[in-house]
């Protein structure tokens, strides 16, 4: 099967290698939500439409048995695949994807710069802006998504 075409799809994880002989695999998921790998949820990797039939914690990661993967060859052949998803709409969350390319202000109306990509922190994800600041996502006051970003930043964090 193929994937959606004209939808953005978002990696929400990676196939790492078969587990037993059954079809079942290792899958580290790089998203929070662990409903990605939840009954019934549909997982893209490359032109293969995946539906999960189960999954249970395993480790750091999850075994995952996919609908259409029925043998240990099948599951080799997903080796080191990512995996994709469409988005969740989900209005109290702030997702990544949304942060990119937004403009970036402090509640002075100083700019500091476009989003060009997020790191994770254990503190606070950060935001890797054009004017190579590093701005902590906690500090995030106001929000539209895909065009700006008002931030209430401590005195002194753009000081050199």
């Amino acid at each position: 099967m193929s994937g959606p075409e004209s939808t953005q799809l978002l990696e929400v994880g990676r196939i790492t290698k078969p587990h037993g002989l059954r079809g079942d695999l290792l899958v580290v998921l790089t998203t929070s939500r662990d409903e990605r790998v939840a009954a019934g949820a549909v997982l893209f990797a490359d032109d293969d439409t995946l539906i999960v039939e189960s999954s249970r914690p395993h480790q750091d990661r999850f075994i995952v048995k996919f609908a259409e993967v029925n043998s240990r060859e099948d599951a080799d052949e997903l080796r080191g695949r990512l995996l994709y998803a469409e988005a969740i709409d989900d209005p109290d969350e702030i997702w990544v994807h949304e942060l990119i390319g937004c403009t970036v202000t402090t509640i002075d109306g100083t700019n500091r710069g476009v989003v060009e990509s997020v790191e994770q922190n254990p503190a606070s994800d950060l935001l890797v802006t054009s004017a190579g600041g590093f701005i902590p996502a906690r500090f995030i006051v106001e929000f539209v998504p895909g065009t700006s970003i008002v931030v209430d930043v401590p005195e002194g964090l753009f000081d050199q």
